[in-house]
């Protein structure tokens, strides 16, 4: 999907005043994997698509768009984003620390990006909200042969 689909799903989002979390309550899925989706970073079913566009009052033709397979990933630059730089900062910083408790208590391996979930949550604090980050992936070992 494109930048254009991406913006019309945006924009309309916004007209009709509704949350990814709405969003992904209407088509049974979370609230991240519905703003990836937008973001053209995941990819629906016809089913899904065909709500989705419905609910948001947009052409049915957009649906085919949100079922394409997509092109994941942010590009070979460092993001520019304040927020997006944070977590590859948060990786560079702590990157090979988690690396190497991962490995301590798994073995040589890596986390799933595929067999994987992420949910964001906001924890009050009298200090000022914190934001709460949970990845789950399943561990993957490397084969020896």
């Amino acid at each position: 999907m494109d930048a254009a689909a991406s913006r019309v799903l945006l924009d309309a989002k916004r007209a009709k005043r509704l949350t990814f979390a709405e969003l992904g309550e209407l088509i049974g899925r979370d609230e991240v994997w519905v703003a990836a989706l937008f973001y053209g970073q995941a990819r629906a079913d016809e089913t899904e698509a065909a709500k989705l566009v419905s609910v948001l009052g947009l052409d049915q033709a957009l649906a085919i768009a949100l079922t394409e397979f997509p092109d994941k990933g942010l590009g070979p630059v460092v993001p520019t984003d304040p927020l997006i730089y944070r977590f590859y900062e948060i990786m560079q910083v702590y990157g090979m620390p988690m690396k190497a408790v991962i490995h301590e208590k798994f073995g040589d391996g890596i986390m799933s990006a595929i067999d994987f979930s992420l949910h964001i949550d906001k924890e009050p604090d009298p200090k000022g909200d914190r934001v709460k980050v949970t990845m789950s992936g399943k561990f993957l070992a490397y084969k020896k042969f």
